[in-house]
């Protein structure tokens, strides 16, 4: 797993800027990850529910926000940046949607284990909770780059949480449940995990 920036420039814009995802609240890969209504996490435009226990690696460079207009089950606008850069200013909303401009925040990921393993997916969301999700995934991003920058890819299962809606019922929310962090080039700089390598290598060719 490696992403396509290697190194973090300008650390400073982006911890403020993931930091600012939390005021928020109240491109990246083109495969579409969502959580359906039912709580199940699927992805592309045949609802392939992802595999239980699956870990997937964030991108801390993707992060976007901005602003998105709904139709009737289709996208009528999109304006999405950087988060590193200000919101992108919106006129009028298109006639036909459903509830005007709504500001929406997103990421890429990646998986790294099971049956979808190496596929890149993309996750914008508009809801409280998905956001909020979002929010709390780049606060924790941030705390982790300004802590140690060599390992800021957060390594996350895809996990559920829900609350009853006196009118709605159980309404679902993401979590990003975080496992292990590591480095852009998709490497774990835990020592303990290198000296077990370099301890093992050995061992393999003497048996060769």
């Amino acid at each position: 797993m490696s992403f396509a920036i290697a190194n973090l420039p300008n650390v400073s814009a982006l911890t403020t800027a993931l930091r600012s995802l939390e005021q928020d609240v109240g491109a990246v890969g083109s495969v579409i990850l969502k959580m359906d209504k039912g709580g199940h996490w699927v992805y592309g435009a045949n609802q392939t529910e992802v595999e239980d226990g699956t870990t997937w690696a964030v991108n801390p460079m993707s992060f976007v926000h901005g602003f998105i207009a709904w139709g009737e089950g289709e996208v009528l606008a999109e304006k999405m940046v950087p988060v590193t850069d200000p919101r992108p200013e919106v006129g009028v909303a298109p006639p036909d949607a459903k509830k005007g401009w709504e500001v929406q925040v997103g990421m890429g990921l990646k998986c790294l284990s099971g049956q979808d393993k190496d596929l890149e997916v993309r996750y914008t969301v508009t809801s409280v909770g998905g956001k909020r999700a979002v929010q709390q995934l780049g606060v924790a991003i941030a705390a982790q780059v300004e802590a140690d920058q060599s390992k800021p890819v957060p390594v996350v299962r895809l996990k559920k949480d829900h609350y009853q809606h006196k009118s709605y019922g159980k309404i679902y929310t993401p979590v990003f449940e975080i496992v292990e962090w590591i480095s852009m080039d998709g490497k774990s700089t835990d020592a303990a995990e290198e000296t077990a390598e370099a301890e093992a290598a050995p061992a393999r060719r003497r048996r060769g």
